[in-house]
């Protein structure tokens, strides 16, 4: 009987142990944001602190818990999450310093007449602290070898670009237009963390480039300092700065702190500072905005004029929506510092392919679906509002609202999206009862379950319909 309470006991704290690292690998590992930021407590009680002060209470009887109501749930749990958990290297060490706490300390019980129940909060922290420690210093080791690469590489220009929202957008039309003279690198999809460019340099980065793009993201003050004083890049882009993430920051203010850390660099060339920082023209320093003008977004494409020496040069691009037309901006102005010609970036940029899940325009049966899913701004949302009330059928929105910002912030939005929409499916939990008490024209479908989401379109949605995917929300939002 004891070795089935031993095998048990292990099952246990397999499952916290699951459930936890599953939370820290959502919020990057960081302990304090899956106390303090968690979006779905109601999880936290629900499969690990109910189950923890089930198994002290429950005595013998806890197999019968763990077995047909635990277990059970955190299946069905896992199967509707669309978020799974992906078995890294870190990962895998977690679970293996959580077997090995679990199997010495019940080896230590096992000899123990004193020791009554195995216990649980011990392995578990000792599994996360092992595992912390552990990281730390293989992430000096992987830091140390991707300094010396970038040292090796003299003739390496690193150009770093930050903004609440916008910067990956910015990174993937520079690459492109730079690609039309140099040898050019940027870092994958929305990798935008020390750890994760320290990674891209040391797996990816190869040393015949001339430009290595880097994307900046933050959630709290420093972490982009770091960032800086790492790669010491020569040429800066601070974008577009607004209350993206400004649960993590308090106040507006510190947003634009955090971002303008970009600056700490050693070897800084130039910076080109979006006016929404509020700062003044300086040595090295480029405020831009100003100089676009006659944005015309359809659903066509986008034109745009950008003043350049002094006159006015126009641009087209396929790209849809407005805000698009203020990410090239600095595109543009960056490449002409670069000495590409503007012929060529005229080309470039008229060339642009859409980026996937990015105002990707799609037929389908009929139907024309706006995928921006990846866009999850204010900003960007408004503007892709604006480019669906052009269409003249009926229109219909799946979105779940801002997420990570305030509650004004998805009034206003909520207030746009009735001024356009004639259909409202609102999906997630996190911004549901705001966005359900302000949209009060459009019809509306409160989604619990996003797996029903291809039933709900089929049965609601016609031929001749605009349907727009706006932004999109993992399952622990």
């Amino acid at each position: 009987m004891q070795y089935f309470y031993l095998f048990t006991h292990l099952v246990f704290i397999s499952v916290l142990g699951y459930y936890f690292i599953s939370a820290m690998q959502w919020y990057s590992y960081k302990i304090q944001r899956v106390i303090l930021h968690f979006n779905r407590y109601d999880w936290h009680l629900y499969f690990f602190l109910i189950p923890i002060f089930v198994y002290y209470l429950s005595g013998i009887y806890f197999a019968f818990y763990l077995f047909f109501l635990l277990l059970p749930t955190i299946y069905l749990w896992y199967k509707k999450i669309d978020k799974k958990l992906v078995f890294t290297p870190r990962v895998k060490r977690f679970f293996a310093f959580l077997i090995l706490a679990s199997i010495f300390q019940d080896f230590l019980c096992l000899l123990s007449e004193r020791c009554a129940v195995y216990g649980v909060i011990m392995p578990l922290f000792f599994s996360y602290l092992a595992s912390y420690l552990y990281e730390k210093i293989l992430f000096v080791g992987f830091k140390k070898s991707a300094g010396k690469k970038l040292d090796i590489n003299k003739n390496l220009k690193i150009i770093a670009i930050t903004a609440s929202y916008g910067k990956t957008s910015i990174k993937n039309f520079l690459y492109t237009v730079l690609s039309s003279k140099y040898s050019v690198y940027k870092t994958p999809r929305s990798i935008n963390t020390l750890g994760g460019i320290i990674k891209d340099i040391n797996e990816n980065l190869s040393d015949d480039i001339d430009f290595y793009i880097v994307e900046a993201g933050a959630r709290q003050k420093g972490d982009i300092d770091e960032i800086a004083r790492f790669l010491n890049p020569h040429i800066v882009i601070v974008g577009e700065i607004g209350e993206q993430h400004i649960e993590y920051f308090g106040n507006l203010e510190n947003i634009r702190d955090t971002k303008m850390e970009l600056l700490h660099s050693n070897r800084l060339e130039t910076a080109f500072i979006h006016q929404s920082a509020n700062v003044k023209k300086g040595k090295n320093l480029v405020i831009y905005g100003d100089e676009i003008r006659d944005i015309e977004a359809t659903l066509d494409g986008t034109n745009f004029k950008v003043q350049i020496g002094g006159q006015y040069e126009e641009f087209h691009t396929p790209l849809l929506g407005s805000f698009n037309a203020n990410n090239l901006e600095v595109v543009i102005l960056t490449a002409l510092y670069l000495e590409i010609d503007i012929k060529n970036i005229k080309n470039s940029i008229q060339n642009l392919q859409c980026v996937e899940h990015r105002l990707q325009k799609i037929d389908a049966n009929g139907k024309i679906i706006i995928d921006d899913s990846f866009n999850g701004n204010m900003q960007g949302m408004l503007s892709s509002y604006s480019l669906v009330s052009t269409y003249d059928e009926r229109k219909v929105i799946v979105t779940p609202g801002i997420v990570e910002s305030s509650k004004e912030a998805n009034i206003e939005l909520a207030k746009k999206i009735d001024e356009v929409f004639d259909l409202v499916i609102i999906t997630g939990k996190l911004n549901q009862k705001v966005l359900d008490q302000h949209i009060k024209k459009a019809e509306k479908i409160i989604l619990k379950d996003k797996e029903k989401l291809q039933e709900v379109l089929a049965s609601e949605t016609n031929a001749g319909d605009l349907i727009l995917f706006s932004n999109d929300a993992p399952t622990f939002m």
